[in-house]
């Protein structure tokens, strides 16, 4: 009890300059967290651009051999193919040693991401009462979880449905599709982090909730709204095809029915909590 005392004091006593300095040093360390971690990835560059960048384009990728089985169960041939028809280029002096460098760097806040997260709880955590630290003890593993799903998601999900469309689309059979490298990348890279991302809704809903932003009341009146949203974010990460933008719909509106369930849950807390402080 002292402690958590003197623990409180001391934030009290912290001045705005004390705590730009805090802050610092959880930028400072969570930022040496990913660069360590995107030096090792630099190193193991055959198996970050051979095996996970490049294994999407491949026939025999986990996803496309699950769609094939599917299609055919039902009479179709999609999805089942030998070779996607372009190939991948480079065409700048920098070219791929940029792309190895941001590469590098993403997967480096991939991985380091339970570690960024536990740098920013500690950052805000003394600003806490007690009962809403003990309460959150959780948020890491569950942020993080949420995280890595998504990425997974966007991973096994979004980028081979994304590849597969825009990689054998052509206006004409004049046309070759021949993809710059750095333009690949750009779309692995926004499907798999605006996946992880999304996936944090019901992280973002608990916290918009315990400051009175959102309620579960308005989570249910703007459901409508949500749901077209949803397909415009969509629409947006996936090719241009009902078929992928309802997969990728799907999921993110059970996240948002997850949402209203953790917004009511928290509301609920807050109503006993008051009742009790009433008494």
């Amino acid at each position: 009890m002292g402690r958590r005392k003197k623990l409180k004091d001391a934030v009290k006593e912290m001045s705005f300059l004390d705590h730009l300095e805090e802050l610092r040093w959880h930028l400072i360390r969570s930022t040496t967290a990913v660069v360590i971690i995107a030096v090792l990835a630099f190193i193991a560059k055959d198996f970050i651009f051979d095996v996970l960048l490049f294994g999407p384009k491949k026939a025999d990728f986990p996803t496309y051999k699950l769609l094939c089985r599917a299609a055919q169960a039902i009479g179709l041939d999609s999805f089942c193919f030998t070779e996607l028809p372009f190939r991948i280029q480079s065409r700048t002096m920098s070219g791929q040693f940029s792309a190895h460098i941001w590469t590098s760097i993403t997967a480096g806040f991939i991985v380091a991401f339970p570690y960024v997260i536990w740098e920013f709880w500690k950052f805000v955590s003394p600003g806490l009462k007690h009962n809403e630290r003990k309460t959150s003890r959780g948020f890491i593993i569950v942020a993080s979880l949420l995280f890595f799903i998504g990425v997974l998601f966007g991973y096994y999900v979004i980028t081979p449905l994304s590849i597969n469309f825009l990689g054998s689309y052509q206006v004409s059979s004049q046309v070759f599709n021949d993809f710059d490298l750095s333009s690949y990348i750009s779309l692995v890279r926004a499907s798999v982090l605006a996946s992880g991302l999304i996936f944090e809704l019901p992280i973002i809903i608990y916290f918009l909730t315990k400051i009175g932003v959102v309620t579960p009341e308005i989570l249910k009146k703007y459901r409508k709204f949500a749901l077209v949203g949803v397909l415009i974010i969509s629409a947006v990460i996936t090719p241009p095809d009902i078929a992928s933008q309802v997969i990728v719909a799907i999921p993110v509106l059970i996240l948002y029915e997850v949402s209203i369930f953790i917004s009511k849950g928290v509301v609920r807390r807050q109503n006993k909590k008051d009742k009790a402080n009433a008494k």
